[in-house]
């Protein structure tokens, strides 16, 4: 079976940048796709009405990451939706799920677990040892899933490195989210999981990180607050494709996306 990761959306352009997923769905026969929202709604968060609008997409599972909770209106609505993920490493008590198990056209279950890195972000649980957690958790919903997709959204690429070592052989697919740069290490490691460091944003390139690059400069050079807006040109939608033996959940292959709007 094949899965389809597609790392940050960025803003309007991002959500643009998504109406080329049918065609890719389409194309490379993908059986489950899973997208990381965590920025649709200008860059920060995202809205009841971006969410909705997602909804119509084909998409299985969206991830998220730590703008999960930059529109406040819109996290009291995490707990009632079970295909948004916000990252499983937060503290108890916080709204929203972890991780998730949905079935593939075919009746194939897929686990989904989102974490978030500890280098340089807030203060959360550590990502291996909750992972740890949610993987015995979705093993005791479902003893029959073997095909499991970890979000691992994250500063430090040594971090991100590391979770996918920890996992290999646990998970399908490892893949890094949040600094919005496509890497060029897309491998097998040796226990069968998939592994690329960042999956890159799916949103204009033509700035920094998906926003206009004048902005960005003067907080470097000033050192004080901008208001930030995503860019516009050089769209582009990112992510990899993995070829997953269902029946062992090890990973056959794993192929990086870029797929240029217009």
């Amino acid at each position: 079976m094949k899965v389809l990761f597609i790392g940050d959306v960025v803003g309007k352009p991002g959500r643009k940048a998504l109406g080329l997923l049918e065609k890719l769905i389409a194309r490379e026969a993908i059986d489950f796709t899973i997208v990381n929202i965590e920025n649709a709604a200008g860059g920060f968060g995202v809205t009841a009405e971006v969410f909705a609008d997602l909804s119509k997409l084909p998409i299985d599972i969206f991830t998220s990451g730590n703008h999960i909770w930059d529109k406040r209106d819109f996290v009291p609505l995490l707990d009632d939706l079970e295909n948004l993920l916000r990252p499983a490493n937060y503290p108890p008590g916080n709204p929203g799920h972890g991780w998730a198990i949905q079935e593939t056209a075919s009746g194939i279950p897929v686990g989904v677990l989102n974490l978030q890195g500890q280098v340089f972000m807030v203060n959360n649980d550590s990502p291996f040892r909750v992972g740890d957690t949610c993987f015995a958790e979705m093993k005791a919903t479902r003893p029959d899933l073997k095909v499991v997709v970890v979000d691992i959204h994250a500063e430090a690429s040594s971090e991100k490195q590391a979770i996918g070592w920890y996992f290999d052989g646990r998970a399908s697919l490892v893949i890094g989210t949040h600094t919005h740069v496509p890497t060029a290490d897309a491998k097998l490691l040796p226990g069968g999981t998939a592994y690329q460091t960042d999956a890159g944003m799916t949103g204009a390139y033509e700035g920094i990180i998906g926003f206009t690059h004048q902005p960005i400069l003067e907080r470097f050079l000033y050192q004080t607050p901008r208001s930030m807006e995503t860019a516009s040109r050089d769209v582009r939608m990112c992510g990899a494709i993995v070829d997953v033996d269902e029946t062992t959940g090890k990973a056959r292959s794993i192929t990086s996306i870029q797929e240029k709007l217009g």
